[in-house]
């Protein structure tokens, strides 16, 4: 029997997307013939090769609204020429051209979302742009029965504004043997993307208050303003910024660190309903972390406490928290224990199950 054949759609460069990467190759490897869709970029380094075929398309423009309007016609005629039985939007970013290809074509359809994309803090801030995003999700989500999404939450949300009843597929890290090392320096890692709505402006003030380097591995929109923070408020001993730090060396830096970070502001819906992939890393690597106690963490932390939460970021909160995780021993040892227990459940092979189940449906 044939190969069902998936093609899924991404906004993105490809080659750092391990959402999808993960993702796809599960997806091969269980016997699906899948492409990942996205764009290149002048700077696009060659793609790296994976278990699954993947294909860039040309745009001219690499921000903005003519970069979308660019992409979503290079894609629909990308979608309405290829081989497929399967198209998978990725959040809403690409789910007008898979609709209407999928609709011409009689495909099947699947909705990824990983965010509610209309009530992102960038979208709700500007009503022009929040009021596009709302016409086309609601044009097209109901017409997506067939979905999944990150959380509990997510999917709460998406049954009640749109009818639709999506699986959950937590962005869990892959469950692999960790040996957690001697902590020679018991430092505090920030890693992922330096965004705005990430908590830096909390954060970084509060790093005067506590006796530990803060290391922030990634880059980002905010990550000048983040620099420019720790001189602001005398820091710049303590916090420090590695930059950019590719995926596969990521885990360096996880598995020495003492304690994670792990917050957002409380700015939009689609923070507060969230859960990082960052959770997971640092879980994974038996490392005890400090988050606000939103609903996703909160039910997760009911279940094994892995983590500090706390009730908002602010700083001396955040200051309190992290000292008492740097020298409360038994409180360390206790999270640190419940994270090797977690990990065994909230891993990437038990997630891949309900994904898998989600493409069987159809």
């Amino acid at each position: 029997m044939k190969s069902k054949r998936i093609v899924c759609t991404v906004t993105n460069d490809l080659n750092y997307d391990q959402r999808m990467i993960r993702i796809c190759s599960t997806l091969a490897d269980a016997g699906y013939d899948v492409t990942l869709v996205g764009f290149k970029r002048k700077k696009s380094k060659p793609l790296t090769e994976r278990p699954f075929k993947q294909v860039r398309l040309p745009i001219i423009v690499e921000q903005g609204k003519l970069m979308y309007a660019h992409y979503w016609f290079n894609l629909f005629f990308f979608l309405l020429f290829r081989k497929a039985d399967i198209l998978c939007a990725i959040d809403l970013d690409t789910i007008l051209p898979v609709y209407y290809a999928s609709k011409i074509r009689g495909l099947k359809r699947v909705h990824d979302a990983h965010e509610i994309f209309t009530d992102l803090k960038e979208v709700i801030s500007r009503p022009s742009v929040h009021k596009m995003w709302l016409w086309i999700a609601n044009h097209t989500v109901p017409h997506f029965p067939v979905g999944y999404t990150i959380g509990e939450s997510y999917a709460a949300d998406f049954e009640k504004r749109y009818g639709v009843k999506y699986g959950v597929v937590r962005n869990a890290t892959v469950l692999k043997p960790v040996t957690i090392p001697e902590k020679k320096e018991r430092f505090i890692l920030y890693q992922g993307w330096v965004n705005v709505g990430r908590c830096f402006e909390q954060l970084i003030p509060a790093m005067k208050q506590v006796d530990a380097r803060l290391i922030i591995v990634g880059e980002g929109n905010f990550y000048k303003e983040a620099i420019a923070l720790a001189k602001e408020h005398g820091v710049e001993d303590k916090v420090v910024f590695k930059g950019y730090v590719p995926p596969d060396q990521l885990g360096d830096y996880t598995i020495q660190a003492y304690i994670g970070i792990t917050l957002f502001e409380d700015s939009s819906l689609s923070n507060r309903l969230s859960l990082a992939n960052r959770f997971f890393d640092y879980m994974h690597y038996g490392v005890p972390q400090l988050c606000i106690g939103y609903p996703e963490y909160q039910r997760i932390n009911d279940q094994y406490e892995v983590a500090s939460l706390i009730e908002r970021a602010d700083p001396d909160l955040i200051a309190m928290a992290l000292n008492k995780l740097l020298s409360d021993e038994g409180c360390y040892a206790k999270l640190q224990a419940n994270c090797l227990k977690a990990r065994e459940q909230y891993c990437w092979q038990e997630q891949a199950k309900t994904l898998l189940s989600v493409y069987e449906q159809l």
